[in-house]
């Protein structure tokens, strides 16, 4: 389960901003994460709160936001919406995409604390 391994990072990290920010408690950490991270999201929600006893984290949400599969689609010129990682065809004209543009995150957007 690497998601253990994952959560103890976004825990550290988070600590770090939050020492630097002079902040006392997180309530909340907001992240990205696409489906092609390599991620599973329930399993990252079921790490957190392990990852995070004993910090400053401790009691805080860990809030995921997802980001879809999009390609570039070299006949519309445009960013869409990927059907599934397993279609990788635009879903106006049904061409192959050229390039993945969104579906890879793993970031940490926003951390809420208190004080």
């Amino acid at each position: 389960m690497h998601e253990l391994s994952i959560a103890l990072g976004i825990v550290d990290a988070a600590s770090e901003e939050l020492e630097r920010r002079g902040g006392a408690r997180v309530r909340a950490v907001h992240l990205r994460l696409g489906p092609l991270s390599g991620v599973a999201a329930d399993a990252l929600r079921s790490a957190y709160p392990l990852a995070s006893q004993g910090s400053a984290l401790e009691g805080s949400e860990l809030l995921i936001k997802n980001e879809p599969v999009t390609g570039h689609c070299p006949s519309c010129g445009t960013e869409v919406p990927v059907r599934s990682p397993a279609d990788l065809a635009c879903t106006w004209c049904g061409e192959p995409v050229d390039r993945l543009l969104g579906g890879r995150a793993l970031e940490v957007i926003a951390m809420e604390i208190d004080g």
